[in-house]
This record gives structure tokens, sequence and C-alpha cells, in this order.
């Protein structure tokens, strides 16, 4: 394998970035640019510190699929606006963030980092889809666990996890999974439907936490065999594990589905090969910062790039 192919859980960063860099950082117009910045500088950081030789910018261009909410309604739910137009959901944006996500494109664009998304599919899927079988090292860049699933030390996809902050990343691999969670990778989306994530409106199974979700698959293997376990009377399962089993059956017959990333998705044509910014790419690029005052954060980004 050679290389390293970086895909870029774009939203998570610019979330981070929103909050991370104060909203007095502002353009001569008045537009907040802090999230711009603060994703420019973490481009930085990233590039400089882990030397990718291709970089994806991996968008939602549909945070909320429908075929997600058909099999679980509250999938996300808090998250939509309260007011919603024409029967779209609109996920909560802080207003000043906003106003950022179009220069935020316009910028990558510029530095010809490739933005990549599907239709009907979130950005996770797009992640998902690049990094099965791209036959060389692979960097996911996100704060988002259910990424973890991806994760595989025999095809070289490490997660760097940004929870914790940029200042303190954590290098995801096989056995920081085990050690946390005393599971393999190819467990974690069941472990996941399990234990829930009340952030993505997931219910899990009730009184079904992580400790009991992980020695679970640790006897059975999987979400199939627990199930049938649980269904069997001969095993050694409490009645209580197995009452908590059969009052989850519907949820647990579509959270797989809707938990797993999709890694099959048919992408639009793009190149992700990082090359040096020059010319009238260059001069582009330096327009968007006199626009938009992002001063030294792009000159970090340029220079990661090899700008000149």
């Amino acid at each position: 394998m050679t290389g390293r192919l970086m895909l870029l859980d774009t939203a998570s960063l610019y979330f981070r970035a929103f909050y991370g860099v104060p909203d007095s950082v502002k353009a001569p117009d008045g537009t907040p640019v802090n999230a711009v910045r603060g994703l420019l500088d973490i481009i930085a950081r990233l590039v400089t510190e882990f030397e990718p030789t291709e970089l994806v910018a991996c968008w939602d261009d549909d945070w909320r699929p429908g075929w997600r909410v058909e099999l679980i309604p509250s999938y996300k739910a808090h998250r939509v606006e309260k007011s919603v137009a024409g029967g779209v959901d609109v996920e909560q944006t802080p207003e000043g963030l906003v106003a950022q996500i179009p220069v935020i494109r316009q910028v990558l664009d510029a530095l010809g980092i490739a933005i990549v998304g599907a239709a009907h599919h979130e950005a996770d899927d797009v992640i998902g889809t690049l990094a099965t079988g791209a036959g060389r090292p692979v960097d996911i860049v996100t704060g988002d666990r259910d990424l973890f699933q991806l994760v595989d030390d025999a095809a070289g996809v490490r997660v760097i996890y940004t929870a914790k902050g940029m200042s303190n990343l954590e290098l995801v691999t096989d056995g920081v999974i085990e050690s946390k969670y005393g599971i393999g990778p190819q467990q974690y989306a069941d472990f996941a439907a399990m234990r829930g994530d009340t952030s993505d409106g997931l219910p899990g199974v009730s009184g079904v936490g992580e400790k009991t979700a992980s020695g679970l698959l640790r006897e059975f293997g999987d979400l199939t065999a627990i199930r049938a376990a649980a269904a069997d009377t001969a095993t050694p399962l409490s009645p209580t594990v197995r009452a908590r089993f059969a009052a989850a059956s519907d949820y647990l017959d579509v959270a797989p589905r809707v938990v797993e990333v999709v890694r099959d998705l048919e992408l639009p044509a793009f190149d992700p090969v990082l090359r040096a910014v020059k010319g009238e790419q260059l001069a582009a690029a330096e327009q968007l910062a006199d626009t938009w005052a992002l001063g030294g954060s792009m000159d970090r980004v340029l220079k990661a790039l090899g700008g000149e």
C-alpha cells in the first residue's frame, strides 16, 4: 500500500471549529468566519502532522436520510428545527454557522480539496464507502464514535478521534477499541445498536449498557446470535436479559441498518490527490482570504499544502 488517504467528517469538524473559535472573528462585512478559520487551522494541523497524500472533505448531502427515519422515526429527531418549511427537515444549526457553510465550500474548492457527498446519505456513508477497499492506509478524522466500526488494522484504517479536542487527538486502532470496550471493531455497530445513543435518537435496548453489551458480544459474537440466545430458554441468560431483548425486538429488527454505515455507494468521480496550491489557484485562495479576512489561517493551510 502506498500513500495515505485522509477522510474528513467535515460537519463534525466545522461544528467543532465554530464552538472552538470566538464568534467575534468576522469578515469586513460582519459575517462571522470563526468556523471557516477554525476549519482551516484544523486541516493545516492534520496535513502537517499526518502527511496524507490524498484528502477528501466528506459531506452530509442528507444529514437525516429518509430511509433511516422510516426505520427509526426518532433518528436525530431532536435536531430538527421546530419550524420546518415545505416538509423538509432542517437541522438545528447556529445562525452564525449557517452563513459560513457556503464560504467553507468555496475555500475548500479553491484549495483543491475534493468535496464528496451522496444523495440521501450522510458523510458517514461516504467515508464508509471510501475507506472500504481503499488499498492504502486511511485516516478518518471525526468526533463521531459510530465510525469506530470502520477501524481495521489489517486494512490500515484508523480513526483520528477529535472528541477531546485538537490538542488531544486520539488514534483509534483495533487495540484501542478492544481496550475501551472489550470487543473488536467489527462488533462495534452491534454494540452501538444495543447501547443506543441519545445524541442520534437511538433508544437502544433498555437496561443494556456498554458493559452488558460488550459482555454479550464476547460470549455470543454478534447481535444475531445474542437475539437467538435470548429467545432460546436453553441458553444461560437471565430472565431479565431475555425480557429486555424481547421488549426491544421491533427496534432490533431495524437498528443495525440505521447504525451501520453504507460501504458501497456509487460516488461521483473526483480527484483526492493533494497538490501544491500555485498559480491561478493560489491567487483565488488569496482573494478569498482577503474577502473573508482569513489571515493567518489561510497562510497556515497554504503552507501545509505547499502553496507558494
